[in-house]
């Protein structure tokens, strides 16, 4: 009987855990991105800077570990979108602009300005997006995301769980498969 009750309990937490991704809603993931994300974070010192070499870029070098703002988010447009911008007032520059696909906000879209000279567009994986690791996927319905060119395909925001702590990963993809290098920063809120 007991081996049956832990089962059930078993069975019924791994059913609340999936059905959780399959009810994150579209405004979900906005007002938490929202919430959690607006304001300015600087690019976190070199030995935090880990499992990654982006920060080496000679370009990044003189602001990793300062008080500059390497990744800010706000909001524009009558607060229906959210503007990340990467790297400012440096040669790395970049911004992804994240908003409704649609009227009914069915999905969040986000269209990355990318140093590699494309703009890529996402959807936001709702199944995997949590309040602490929000996830875009290129969106497979655009010709960018389907073709062998030079690009980012999926875009990561992962929260310490204090809120205070950002590694943002932007996986690049060529020829249709994933590159061995990717664009990851680790930030600390100003």
């Amino acid at each position: 009987m007991q081996k049956n009750t832990i089962f059930h309990l078993f069975l019924t937490l791994s059913l609340s855990s999936a059905s959780y991704g399959a009810e994150t809603t579209a405004w979900d993931i906005f007002d938490g991105m929202e919430s959690s994300l607006k304001g300015e974070w600087k690019l976190s010192p070199a030995d935090q800077q880990i499992g990654t070499d982006s920060y080496k870029h000679p370009a990044l070098l003189p602001i990793v570990g300062t008080d500059q703002t390497g990744i800010g988010f706000k909001l524009i447009g009558g607060d229906v979108t959210i503007m990340e911008d990467l790297l400012p007032n440096t040669a790395k520059q970049m911004v992804t602009m994240y908003h409704c696909k649609d009227i009914a906000c069915t999905n969040l879209k986000a269209t990355h300005y990318c140093s590699k000279q494309n703009q890529p567009e996402f959807l936001a994986n709702l199944a995997l997006s949590t309040p602490k690791r929000i996830v875009f996927d290129c969106d497979m319905s655009t010709e960018l995301c389907q073709s062998d060119e030079d690009h980012i395909h999926q875009i990561v925001h992962e929260l310490s769980d204090d809120g205070k702590h950002l590694k943002t990963s932007y996986f690049a993809w060529k020829n249709k498969k994933l590159k061995d290098s990717h664009s990851i920063y680790h930030f600390d809120r100003k």
